[in-house]
C-alpha cells in the first residue's frame, strides 16, 4: 500500500521517505478531495501501526486473521491505484 501510494503521490509531484510523511500527503492530496474512498486513508494508517507494533513492540501477536485482513485490504488499496492510474 505504502508503495501504490508513493506512486498516486508521484503524479502530482510529491513524496516523502517516511511512511507518516506519505500517509499525511495522501490524505491531504488524495483522499480529502474526494479522488479515493476514505477508507483507504484508514487502511495505511492500519497497516503502519501494525506494521510497527510487530517490528518494534514486546510481545505483540500478530494473528493469522490480522493478517488476512491486511491483505485483503491492500489487495483494495492496489486495485484501486491501479484503476486510477
Amino acid at each position: 500500500m505504502f508503495t501504490s501510494a508513493r506512486a498516486i503521490l508521484a503524479l502530482k509531484e510529491m513524496d516523502s521517505s517516511k511512511h507518516s510523511g506519505v500517509i499525511a500527503l495522501f490524505s491531504q492530496h488524495i483522499i480529502k478531495p474526494g479522488f479515493f474512498p476514505k477508507e483507504l486513508s484508514i487502511f495505511l494508517r492500519v497497516a503502519k501501526r501494525m506494521r510497527e507494533d510487530a517490528d518494534y513492540g514486546d510481545f505483540v501477536e500478530i494473528t493469522k486473521e490480522d493478517a488476512q485482513m491486511q491483505l485483503e485490504h491492500a489487495k483494495v488499496f492496489v486495485e484501486e491505484a491501479d484503476n486510477s492510474l
